[in-house]
């Protein structure tokens, strides 16, 4: 039996990739707060069409990391019950590395993926990378591990465009819209329009 742990504040519906294809024995923990409260309804198609066993945990929120340090604790809650074979933190977060050494260390298998699919975050990130480089193909001065960096540190939409506008400066602002009209089918997960 499998136990995916889903930060759904960071992951959004990407993290559930693959629900749908959990078996009865496999559990779901997804945990959500005010700032990530919705799904669409392709999302809640997947959700009921999954086997697995399904929680919804919402937390609260108000301090720094709020969820994290919850699921954290719900992770050594379910170890100390020996709850499952091997627990999965489903989350783009790098802090949660440390976790997974930590339990390594006590010989208890935990893994940070990207999503249900198993994807690791290595793997994601690469995969945006090779997309970048194939949208600004036509842009050979524009930097792509740049693009990438600035795509990670901003969790919206605007800040996003902001910092384009910092990296690519001129007059009317064509090189950074431009860029990021380019970049856009790429951030479906940011907030703002």
């Amino acid at each position: 039996m499998n136990y995916y742990l889903v930060d759904f504040e960071n992951v959004k519906k990407d993290g559930l990739d693959g629900i749908h294809k959990l078996s009865k024995e496999d559990r779901v923990c997804i945990f959500y707060s005010k700032n990530a409260d919705s799904i669409t309804f392709d999302q809640h198609r997947r959700i009921i069409e999954s086997q697995a066993t399904i929680e919804f945990c919402k937390v609260e929120v108000g301090s720094k990391n709020a969820l994290d340090f919850q699921l954290a604790t719900q992770l050594g809650y379910l170890i100390a019950n020996r709850s499952a074979e091997q627990y999965f933190i489903v989350s783009k977060d790098k802090g949660f590395d440390i976790l997974s050494g930590y339990w390594k260390n006590r010989s208890v298998n935990v893994t940070l993926i990207a999503d249900i699919t198993g994807r690791s975050h290595n793997q994601e990130v690469e995969e945006t990378r090779a997309k970048l480089k194939e949208l600004l193909k036509d842009e050979p001065d524009v930097d792509v591990d740049e693009i990438q960096k600035i795509m990670q540190q901003y969790k919206t939409k605007q800040g996003i465009s902001n910092a384009l506008m910092k990296k690519y400066p001129s007059k009317d602002n064509k090189k950074s819209s431009k860029i990021y009209k380019t970049i856009k089918p790429l951030l479906a997960d940011k907030k703002g329009s």
